[in-house]
This record gives C-alpha cells, sequence and structure tokens, in this order.
C-alpha cells in the first residue's frame, strides 16, 4: 500500500504542475507594476484550473505524508524524480516543448539513479 501512497503524491505533483502551466499559458506574462502583479496572481488563483492544482498539491502533501508512514524518506523521496520524467514526457506533447540530447541523458540520469537508490531498503 505504500507504493500507492508514493504513486498518489507523484501522480497529483504531475496533475498540478501541468494544469498550472495550461492555464497560466492562457493568462499570458506576469505584469511589471507591484499592483498589476498583484491583481494578476488573485485572478490567477480564483481560476478554476488553477485553483484544482493547487488543491492537488494538498492532496499530494496528504499522499506523501502518508507514503511517510511506510517508508524511510532517503528511500522514497528519490522516487519524487519520476514526476520529473512525467512532466517532460507531458510537456512534449501538450506544449509541444522540444526535446534535446541533453535533457534525455539527464532523464536517464534521474531514471538510473531511482533503480539505484530503490535497491537499498533498509
Amino acid at each position: 500500500m505504500g507504493y500507492l501512497y508514493i504513486l498518489g503524491t507523484i501522480l497529483f505533483t504531475v496533475y498540478g504542475q501541468l494544469a498550472m502551466k495550461w492555464r497560466i499559458t492562457k493568462f499570458g506574462s506576469l505584469p511589471d507594476p507591484i499592483y498589476d502583479k498583484l491583481l494578476f496572481l488573485l485572478k490567477l488563483i480564483f481560476d478554476p484550473i488553477i485553483f484544482s492544482s493547487l488543491i492537488s498539491a494538498f492532496v499530494a502533501s496528504l499522499f506523501w505524508m502518508a507514503a511517510m508512514t511506510k517508508f524511510n524518506i532517503s528511500y522514497a523521496y528519490p522516487f519524487m524524480s519520476l514526476s520529473y520524467v512525467l512532466v517532460f514526457i507531458f510537456s512534449i506533447f501538450l506544449f509541444k516543448e522540444p526535446v534535446t540530447a541533453y535533457k534525455i541523458v539527464g532523464l536517464g540520469f534521474v531514471v538510473v539513479g531511482i533503480l539505484i537508490s530503490s535497491r537499498s531498503i533498509t
């Protein structure tokens, strides 16, 4: 059951990041004047999709707390790197972000790191 908590953390984190990026892109750039920045950010917070991404971050935290009852943090935390991999993959398809050899090699190192660190169960 502990791995389901980690998976829940990852999935809710990934959803939150992707949903927030998608909606913020629709709103445009952050304005320069401080008053306009505050209004802009308030408008973002009350957007239903962005609000759902904030709720998603909260739910991910609940899953993470549950995972912490099952695993040492030094074992569980590297699995959070899978969120980088998933966000990268989805960002290619959803946002047409570029794929470079450096990104692929870097993600390869992340995956190898997860595999190595998951072997040391204590």
